[in-house]
């Protein structure tokens, strides 16, 4: 019987057969090709648990040439596949653009579903892969199709502002996308003095307090972030008064109203290297503050973070076999690629203006 990966097969039961089809020892030869890897994130990966993931990202590296493949990543990934085998990482707006760049011909999508499907709107002639399809987002399940069709019936003429957070169907019934990044830019351009802005509450409202328009929201949240509470920035200060806490627009406005900055992954990321506290909360997905630790010398990254369960159903286990098997491909039904591409298209462009 051909054993396979799937997306419940344990780790452990992944690796073994793997084994039957790549060398996964850690040799001289893997130690030297991932050495400088391993000097970013030594700090967060102990040097015995390095020779379990060097010889996967060894062999990961090496089917990407194979297979003319490029690996995006989104800040939320764990370390070994951010600084281990990611070409392009980013938040949501910046894969997004770089997707438009891409050259080579499969994409694999570090990321959860949503990514996946617009990097395959962005290049429909190319193949996407994503290497666990669970890995999805309770913002992407809260909203549907007829749920945007009423509200555009409710609110006649209203433009409608999407979130890249949702599906591609979604994505087809809507105006233009908006990321975290550029979400108060996209609705002051959008016409009008009324904006439909979905299906986050949360960032919807944290940018109706920056803008002159009316924002008519949608009961959407981020599980990552809809738990974090005004309390618990409060306890974070006692615990670490010295701290400045930084906090993502996807936490509810009393927490953003609470903390010293608030913007999105690549905002926050700027904020720590370009500010460089002595010390720093990020409160957002704790991979993130992780990985930004990896890259910044001299501050102290404290933990005030939530795990996103999707997320972290990407692995170098699950990577390394989604490049072997050429799985599991990311397809969008053709009729609604082109309105869905149009509205990111229309983000990209919108964000792109210096006017």
């Amino acid at each position: 019987m051909v054993q396979t990966i799937n997306a419940i097969t344990p780790l452990a039961e992944a690796r073994v057969i793997l084994a039957d089809h790549f060398d996964l020892k850690y040799s001289k030869a893997v130690e030297r090709a991932t050495a400088k890897v391993f000097e970013r994130v030594r700090e967060k990966i102990p040097e015995i648990e390095w020779a379990f993931y060097a010889p996967l990202i060894f062999q990961i590296n090496r089917l990407k040439a194979e297979k003319d493949a490029i690996i995006l990543a989104h800040n939320y990934q764990t370390p070994q596949i951010y600084h281990g085998v990611a070409d392009i990482v980013g938040d949501s707006l910046q894969l997004a653009i770089e997707a438009t760049k891409v050259r080579q011909q499969v994409i694999v999508q570090c990321g959860v579903h949503f990514m996946a499907e617009t990097s395959k709107l962005l290049n429909p002639d190319k193949t996407v892969l994503i290497p666990d399809s669970r890995a999805g987002c309770s913002l992407a399940d809260s909203i549907t199709v007829d749920d945007v069709l009423a509200m555009r019936e409710m609110y006649p003429g209203v433009p409608v502002v999407t979130y890249v957070n949702t599906s591609a169907a979604v994505k087809a019934v809507t105006d233009v996308c908006c990321t975290s990044s550029n979400a108060l830019d996209i609705v002051n351009r959008v016409d009008g003095d009324t904006v439909i802005m979905i299906p986050d509450q949360y960032l919807a409202k944290n940018t109706a307090k920056k803008t002159s328009k009316k924002i008519i929201t949608w009961a959407g949240a981020c599980e990552v972030h809809e738990t974090f509470t005004a309390e618990d920035i409060s306890e974070l200060r006692h615990a670490y008064p010295t701290a400045k806490i930084i906090a993502h627009p996807e936490c509810p406005p009393e927490v953003i109203d609470a903390v010293d900055f608030a913007g999105s992954t690549a905002a926050m990321i700027d904020w720590v290297k370009t500010t460089r506290p002595a010390r720093v909360v990020m409160v957002t997905e704790c991979s993130m503050s992780d990985n930004v630790a990896s890259e910044t010398t001299g501050v102290d990254f404290l933990r005030g973070c939530n795990i996103c369960p999707h997320m972290k159903r990407i692995n170098l286990e699950n990577v390394l076999w989604s490049l072997h098997t050429m799985t599991e491909e990311v397809t969008v039904p053709e009729e609604i690629i082109p309105a869905a591409r149009q509205a990111v298209e229309r983000m990209i462009e919108m964000s792109r203006k210096g006017d």
